[in-house]
């Protein structure tokens, strides 16, 4: 079974072919990149809309797939920006109606669990998902997978995004606050905002633009705030770990990409004895590749909405879609 997916939740349209043995068949993504400030829902929505088209041929030349070898077509129906998602599900649609091929809704949380649950070899691990517009870690249970912890205010990657740029530079921000924070020395205090199982990053925001107000060396205030933030989400992840009784975790999100927050999570884990798993960078960020193969697995389940069931849902929750493929 081969299955295309469109990934257009917030900054990226990407476009995956995958088969039946997860194996990436093809990907083709391009990332909206905005000339200044952060990311402006219509602009990305059309930067979508002008690239999917192409980034589904190249997707299809990579993979070396016809058209009429698409078995179902999936695509990213939530949680996302609504003028973003709506510009993946329309592209979908067409491809479904024009193929003949069954339309498939993933849930983009859900997408980065089960690609990074294949590709780990692992059962049933614990995920934190750290992303721009998502903090979570979740685990499955009783036919969903359920949030055991998330922010609560905004998610690390929306925080770090927005740090940086007031710190003088442009979007997107943990890549380059992850370059300067290698060269700080000195850990500065900052507010640890964990909250039972949740997290907040507003008062690190302030506090930190407040020092940087200062002039506390950039290099320093990034090292703090890398150092400080990872802590939390290291911590509220072995929590959920020793509630729930697992030793393995695997990360997901383009913030999953930083190494120091993989090393921190993977001293906790070892340090219990357990497994950390973290997919390659192209499969870590928003790609194509996962909302085909979690698309794979709910076509093989019987899940397929028509065309006038295909409604995008912005805010739809990790913990409100079934996974039936789990059953059993």
């Amino acid at each position: 079974m081969v299955v295309l997916g469109i990934e257009s939740t917030a900054h990226t349209a990407s476009v995956g072919i995958v088969d039946e043995r997860a194996e990436v068949l093809g990907l083709a993504s391009d990332m909206y990149r905005p000339p200044r400030g952060g990311i402006h829902p219509r602009e990305a929505a059309n930067h979508h809309v002008d690239l999917l088209p192409g980034l589904v041929e190249q997707a299809l030349e990579r993979a070396r797939v016809r058209t009429n070898e698409v078995d179902a077509v999936a695509f990213a129906q939530g949680p996302g920006l609504g003028p973003c998602l709506r510009a993946g599900a329309t592209v979908a649609r067409v491809l479904s109606l024009a193929w003949n091929r069954p339309l498939v809704p993933v849930n983009h949380c859900v997408a980065h669990v089960e690609i990074a649950r294949v590709l780990s070899g692992l059962d049933d691990p614990l995920l934190l998902y750290a992303s721009g517009g998502n903090t979570q870690v979740i685990a499955y249970g009783r036919g969903r997978y359920r949030v055991l912890g998330e922010t609560l205010d905004i998610g690390v990657g929306n925080f770090l995004d927005k740090l940086w740029i007031g710190l003088g530079g442009t979007f997107p921000g943990g890549p380059a606050l992850e370059a300067e924070a290698k060269a700080g020395t000195e850990l500065y205090s900052l507010p640890y905002s964990v909250h039972g199982m949740d997290v907040a990053f507003s008062g690190m925001l302030t506090a930190t633009l407040a020092l940087h107000a200062k002039g506390t060396p950039r290099p320093d205030l990034a090292y703090s705030v890398e150092t400080t933030a990872y802590a939390m989400l290291t911590e509220i992840t072995e929590r959920a770990l020793a509630h729930r009784g697992r030793n393995s975790v695997v990360l997901g999100g383009g913030v999953a990409c930083n190494e120091r927050l993989r090393g921190m999570v993977r001293a906790m884990v070892e340090g219990r004895g357990g497994t950390m798993f973290a997919p390659p960078r192209s499969l870590c960020v928003d790609n194509g590749a996962m909302i085909a193969w979690t698309g794979h697995l709910a076509h093989r389940a019987g899940v397929s909405v028509g065309v006038p069931d295909s409604a995008v849902l912005p805010r739809q929750r990790t913990d409100l879609v079934t996974t039936p493929w789990r059953a059993g």
